[in-house]
C-alpha cells in the first residue's frame, strides 16, 4: 500500500512556499490527493471546474435577465417619448394652420435670429478657448 512509506522526492516544496499563503493549502491538499488517491485529485479538479461552470452560468443567467429587464423599460420609455413627439407634432401643425401669417413670419425669422446668435456665441467660446489654451 502507498500509505506505508511515503516517497518525499515526489512532493514539490518549491513550488509550494513560491505561492501565495492563499494558495499554499490548496497545493499541499491537492500533492497529497495526486500522492495518495491519484485518481481522487482528478476528481476533485472536475468538481472544482464544474462548480466554477455552475456559477458562471448563474451569473451570465443573472446578467441575462438584468439586461432584458433594462431593455424593456427602455423600449417602454421609447413608446412614451414617441407618443410626447406625436402629441407636440399634432399641437404644432395645428397652431401653425390657425395663427396668422404674419405671427408665423415672424416667429420664422426669430427662429432664424436666434440660431445665428447661438452661432455668434459658439464661435466666440471657441477662439476663448483656443486663446486659453495657447497661454
Amino acid at each position: 500500500m502507498k500509505a506505508d512509506c511515503i516517497d518525499a522526492s515526489r512532493w514539490n516544496f518549491n513550488s509550494v512556499f513560491s505561492m501565495k499563503t492563499e494558495n499554499v493549502l490548496k497545493d499541499i491538499v491537492i500533492q497529497y490527493l495526486d500522492y495518495f488517491y491519484p485518481n481522487c485529485a482528478n476528481n476533485a479538479n472536475a468538481a472544482i471546474d464544474n462548480k466554477i461552470e455552475k456559477a458562471m452560468d448563474l451569473v451570465k443567467s443573472h446578467l441575462m435577465y438584468t439586461v432584458r429587464e433594462e431593455v424593456d423599460v427602455l423600449k417602454e420609455k421609447i413608446v412614451e417619448l414617441m407618443d410626447r413627439i406625436n402629441q407636440l407634432e399634432i399641437e404644432n401643425n395645428y397652431l401653425k394652420a390657425n395663427v396668422s401669417p404674419e405671427v408665423l413670419t415672424a416667429l420664422n425669422n426669430g427662429a432664424a435670429r436666434v440660431l445665428a446668435e447661438k452661432e455668434a456665441d459658439k464661435s466666440k467660446e471657441e477662439e476663448n478657448d483656443g486663446q486659453t489654451r495657447e497661454q
